[in-house]
């Protein structure tokens, strides 16, 4: 008797200095929000569903591109592209709730669904009809589900590295994510329990290693970035309550997207394998692919030039009097592999 009560005050003692030296708690929205904003940003009040942080760069007279991050990303990583393209195009990018500087909502909804009403009350808010829509990871999840909702405002569909349909994840456990510690980490409601307060630092670090492919694009920086954006006051546990929402295993008709759709994807990704990639191409109808060798899940990061220039030739080739510059090959960039790139 003497020794389980001995293991049980011990247990509690090293759970207890364990938690405390994990702990890390909120950083306050200000001192976030002050080093993260642009000249760019702006707030668009939307009462419960949040005060949402987007980018509106470009000149207003050019084409519209409109750019969806992933899970637990922020617009920041559209910012390699946004600096490629804004001499040609209107490009747009926003957080949605509980990522970036939007975080936290006081409604709760962290849905598909509801990030689909953002946008469309984005683009009603700016008075926009009609554009291009791009997205990496859940990002292009909503992409998709977004073109199927509102057919006639897309003019063509990027998907990068983007989330399939429920029944291809249940048949391709590959997809889920292996590799990142921290998205199998927070699917477990134990996990979700402590996580609150842990100091997520080092499930980030390992994370980004794994998701750009080990690429020298992760450095201090990004990791930082992505650590005080979690920690922005309220996000983690918004964070906490997305992961724990049931989501939809609904399986819509992807043959009824008539927009011309370009696939990219790194054929190194660990998280959304090619398969996925595959099976887009067999869904949608209208495909162009550019497919990049040893480039994990965030092209648009680990080689900039090369998939901004692709997806430049690929809106080129829709508007016969696009005049596409001399940097930017216009061809048939089916089954691109590619190098080495820079930021």
């Amino acid at each position: 008797m003497k020794l389980l009560k001995f293991l049980g005050i011990s247990l509690v003692i090293i759970v207890s200095l364990t938690a405390f030296l994990l702990y890390e708690g909120d950083v306050p929205t200000g001192v976030i929000d002050a080093k993260y904003t642009s000249p760019a940003s702006q707030f668009l009040d939307l009462g419960a569903e949040g005060l949402i942080h987007y980018r509106d760069e470009g000149s207003r007279r050019n084409d519209v591109v409109v750019l969806l991050h992933g899970s637990n990303a922020s617009l920041h990583t559209w910012e390699p592209w946004v600096r490629r393209l804004i001499d040609r195009y209107r490009v747009i990018s926003l957080d949605f709730p509980a990522h970036g500087l939007t975080g936290a909502v006081e409604s709760g909804r962290y849905s598909t669904a509801s990030y689909v009403e953002v946008i469309e009350q984005l683009m009603e808010h700016l008075d926009i009809k009609h554009f291009v829509l791009g997205g990496n990871s859940m990002g292009g999840r909503i992409a998709w589900q977004y073109t199927l909702e509102n057919p006639d405002q897309v003019d063509a569909l990027v998907l990068v590295a983007a989330s399939g349909l429920a029944a291809w994840r249940e048949t391709r456990p590959d997809d889920a994510g292996n590799g990142v510690l921290a998205f199998s980490l927070l699917g477990k409601p134990w996990f979700r329990f402590f996580a609150a307060k842990l100091d997520p630092y080092y499930l980030i670090e390992q994370g980004l290693a794994s998701a750009y492919n080990h690429s020298d694009v992760v450095n201090d920086e990004l990791i930082m970035r992505y650590y005080d954006l979690h920690l922005r006051e309220g996000t983690r546990a918004a964070t906490l309550a997305r992961f724990g929402q049931r989501r939809k295993s609904d399986n819509p008709d992807l043959s009824e997207i008539t927009a011309p759709t370009l696939l990219m994807w790194g054929k190194a990704d660990p998280l959304i394998s090619m398969a996925t990639a595959r099976q887009f191409e067999a869904a949608i109808p209208n495909t162009t692919t550019a497919y990049y060798e040893n480039v994990g899940h965030i092209p648009m990061e680990e080689i900039p030039d090369r998939s901004a220039n692709d997806l430049r030739a690929f809106l080129g080739s829709l508007d016969p009097d696009e005049i596409v510059p001399d940097n930017v090959v216009q061809a048939d960039i089916n089954a691109v592999d590619t190098g080495p790139d820079r930021p």
